[in-house]
């Protein structure tokens, strides 16, 4: 099956999965999916027996189809490898009666990771099929993680460079620390004066400046993106939704054919929305808990049918999903609008110009496999504090928002749900320890902190925070929300 791509804004010309990764974004401002979801083809009995690596490879060979088996192949191995501390890449652990996916087992300890370390492979990869001799420019924003774990992919990856912008006061201690300290000549953080949706709205602004691609193309460079809004990105999350589901089975703790639930702590949509083209393409899996935190603009649109992003942002203790544009929730708006990108496009333009938007009625009754939900900070901070009491299980803080879901809404369902665990609790020490007793630790220092943790859960430390400890800080740039195109040109000297 050979699939392409297509523009979720406009009827135009399709690409192939490896123009699509290296541009990123559509010319006109939208987001590239699939022309058709393709349908699962291995027997859900073998899935059992499967590596990572190979489901890797039998989903990602039908949306990656003008990829040949060995540039897949290679792609998977160098991504998938030692550096993993885990042979299972993604282990499905069971504590107080949930199952938790860790998908925090990489080099940088939170779900980037499984997709980030393989996008640098797709890009290089991609950009030699296309004939591309341009320096490809990853511009990126990030809400915590998605930085740090697209710097560590990218780092020295010749023929590429990288440029993070990230809300300065808006990510955890540990989280700053992994990007201002990342190592690569080719690498960039800077620090904006604003939130992350200020940050992500001015990288989509350069993106879509053709006066701008002109400069740089006539420098020798074109850009592409790191964040989920690239289907390089979006693909290999399906993986991990497929692996889960071989996992319970090998686990013997469902049948084959046998529906699951996932529950999926997000703000960007981009994690759920790879469960949604897992269940499309015939894993059984039932319903899709959106987990929000308080700032629950997800949860508001799948109550009421309307997005609305004019609120207060709100700071939390679980920063990467402190957004209220979900740039991903594109994708699934032109799914169930019938894919019509004119639909599509006059919602999008609405949530620009006005702030909000409202589907159809019928557009709504295309989301029943959805449901929302969210939790407060109180409520994420008892969820850490009654895992950790009832099964010494230490999770990080936006786990703890999905698990609080579970409890609250998926559990009663009956059926058995897959929990996705999003990052280390070692990424937001701080958080994770006040919430477990913060009077006998609010006096310790970060990494004070880390040790405690260790201690307390008996989890090694991973090297990601031991390496960060003593490490330089090798970027300080800071600049207004309005001075991100000044600040890449100057990096770029054009």
């Amino acid at each position: 099956m050979n699939i392409m791509y297509k523009s979720t804004r406009s009827d135009g010309e399709k690409v192939t999965a490896s123009q699509a990764i290296l541009k990123g974004l559509a010319d006109d401002g939208g987001l590239f999916v699939p022309d058709a979801i393709p349908k699962w083809e291995v027997p859900l009995e073998q899935l059992k027996e499967m590596s990572y690596q190979e489901t890797a490879y039998e989903v990602m060979k039908f949306f990656l189809s003008d990829f040949t088996e060995e540039e897949l192949k290679a792609c998977i191995r160098g991504a998938y490898d030692e550096k993993f501390d885990t042979k299972e890449i993604a282990p499905l652990v069971k504590k107080d009666g949930a199952f938790y996916l860790e998908l925090f087992h990489g080099k940088t300890i939170a779900f980037k990771d499984m997709a980030l370390s393989i996008l640098p492979y797709l890009m290089t990869t991609s950009a030699k099929k296309n004939g591309v001799t341009n320096e490809i420019v990853i511009l990126t924003a990030t809400s915590g993680d998605t930085g740090k774990a697209a710097l560590a992919g990218f780092a020295d990856v010749p023929g590429t460079s990288i440029i993070v912008f990230y809300p300065k006061n808006g990510v955890s201690p540990i989280q700053e620390r992994q990007m201002v300290t990342q190592e690569g000549k080719n690498t960039n953080v800077i620090g904006i004066v604003g939130n992350f949706d200020d940050a992500q709205t001015g990288v989509k602004k350069m993106f879509n400046s053709k006066e701008l691609a002109e400069k740089m193309n006539a420098k020798g460079y074109q850009f592409s993106s790191a964040n989920s809004i690239n289907i390089g990105r979006l693909v290999p999350q399906i993986v991990y939704y497929v692996y889960a589901y071989g996992q319970l089975l090998k686990k013997g703790e469902i049948e084959p054919e046998e529906t699951i639930n996932v529950v999926v702590p997000t703000g960007n949509f981009g994690n759920i929305l790879a469960a949604y083209y897992a269940k499309n393409m015939g894993i059984p899996l039932e319903t899709l808990f959106c987990a929000s935190n308080e700032n629950k603009v997800l949860y508001d649109f799948f109550q009421t049918g309307t997005y609305d992003r004019k609120r207060e942002f709100i700071l939390t203790s679980s920063p990467s999903m402190d957004i209220l544009i979900s740039s991903n929730l594109e994708r699934l708006i032109y799914r169930i609008a019938g894919e019509d990108s004119n639909k599509t496009k006059e919602l999008m333009d609405a949530l620009t110009s006005e702030g909000e938007y409202k589907i159809t009625d019928k557009m709504r009754a295309e989301l029943d496999c959805f449901v929302g939900g969210y939790a407060s900070e109180e409520q994420t901070a008892q969820t850490i504090r009654k895992v950790y009491q009832a099964a010494g299980y230490i999770m990080d803080t936006h786990t703890a928002v999905a698990s609080y879901v579970y409890d609250s809404k998926a559990k009663e369902t009956g059926r058995k749900t897959v929990i996705a665990s999003t990052a280390s609790p070692y990424k937001f020490t701080r958080s994770v320890m006040d919430a477990i007793d913060k009077d006998k630790y609010d006096a310790m220092s970060d990494f004070e902190l880390v040790d405690e943790l260790n201690h307390l859960s008996g989890v090694k430390i991973p090297k990601a925070i031991e390496e960060i400890r003593t490490a330089p800080v090798l970027h300080d740039t800071v600049c207004d929300k309005s001075q991100m195109q000044e600040a890449v040109e100057k990096i770029l000297g054009l």
